[in-house]
C-alpha cells in the first residue's frame, strides 16, 4: 500500500486503500463480494467503515485487493456510525432521503398494520439492487429485508 507505515494505518486509510486498489482492479462491488462470498450491499458499507468484517471476510478481502495485513485487523473494528445530519446533496443519495420523507409514514403505517407496534431491523438487514430493464428507461430495484423489532412494554 503506497509507502504508507501500517504502524500509521489508520480505518480511513484502510478505506482509501480498498477504493484506489478497486479502481486499479478493474473489479465491480459484485465481483468484489462476490470473491468473499457475501452481498455487494454488504461488502460496499463494510469496506468503506459502516460495519466491522469477521476475520475471515477481512482476510479474503485484503487478499484479493492486495491489502496490508494491518487492513484486517482495522477492518474487524466497530465503527461508530455517526454520519451527518444533513441531507446529502448528492442526487442519488439525496432520493434516498426523499422516498423516506415521501413514503415514510406510508411504509411506518404499513409496517404497524402487518406487524405491530416496532422497527424493521438495520442490524439483522439485508438490501439488493437490482437493475430491471424497461423500455421506457431502465429501473433501479431495490430490495430490503430486517428483521421486525416489536417495541418491549415493561
Amino acid at each position: 500500500m503506497d509507502q504508507m507505515s501500517s504502524a500509521t494505518m489508520t480505518r480511513d486509510d484502510v478505506t482509501e486503500a480498498i477504493l484506489r486498489a478497486k479502481r486499479q482492479s478493474g473489479m465491480t462491488w459484485e465481483a468484489i463480494a462476490e470473491s468473499i462470498g457475501m452481498s455487494p450491499v454488504w461488502t460496499h458499507a463494510t469496506a468503506t467503515g459502516m460495519g466491522a468484517m469477521p476475520r475471515e471476510k477481512a482476510t479474503a478481502l485484503c487478499e484479493v485487493l492486495g491489502l496490508p495485513d494491518e487492513a484486517v485487523s482495522l477492518l474487524q473494528d466497530c465503527p461508530s456510525k455517526d454520519w451527518s445530519r444533513d441531507i446529502p446533496t448528492d442526487p442519488c443519495i439525496y432520493r434516498l432521503y426523499e422516498i423516506a420523507g415521501v413514503y415514510g409514514p406510508s411504509f411506518k403505517a404499513l409496517v404497524h398494520e402487518k406487524f405491530g407496534d416496532g422497527i424493521m431491523s438495520a442490524i439483522d438487514f439485508d438490501m439488493e439492487v437490482t437493475r430491471v430493464e424497461d423500455p421506457k428507461g431502465d429501473r433501479v430495484k431495490v430490495e430490503m429485508t430486517g428483521k421486525f423489532l416489536p417495541y418491549k412494554t415493561w
